[in-house]
């Protein structure tokens, strides 16, 4: 009788993905990048590797959110001391850094691990249409 064996397929090619995120709806957006991130968009996908792509993500000041999310979501962090924990509502937080509302939506979608770290840094994120990416000749797709 043959034995059975797995196939993994660690080494995977990784490319590099430019995002235009220019009236896309924040969670809709965040859900496609993860997927793209983790390669489960790929037939070679394989959970305990690193086989999604790169992302390149632009125009991320120009992102929406539905309903009275604008005024009501708040982001808060708290850092560990006495009375530190500190809010900021959406509004004022995509004035503030609007790469970081995308990166965190993006981030909690991710796996809690090693590899989940890697995938997170694998997320270039940029507020306006420049980006510094040319030389890695990003795939323009639409999600």
């Amino acid at each position: 009788m043959k034995k059975k064996t797995t196939k993994f397929f660690n080494n995977e090619e990784r490319n590099w993905v430019l995002i235009d995120a220019k009236d896309r709806i924040l969670g809709r957006l965040a859900t496609r990048i993860a997927i793209i991130l983790q390669g489960k968009n790929k037939a070679t996908y394989t959970p305990n590797f690193l086989c999604g792509d790169r992302v390149i993500v632009i125009n991320a000041k120009h992102i929406k959110v539905t309903g009275t999310k604008n005024e009501t979501k708040i982001y808060d962090k708290y850092t560990g001391y006495n009375s530190g924990r500190k809010e900021m509502v959406y509004k004022v937080m995509k004035e503030k850094n609007p790469e970081l509302i995308l990166k965190m939506a993006v981030k909690g979608m991710l796996p809690r691990n090693n590899l989940g770290r890697q995938m997170i840094r694998a997320l270039k994120i940029n507020a306006e249409a420049e980006h510094g990416q040319e030389a890695q000749m990003p795939k323009i797709i639409t999600v």
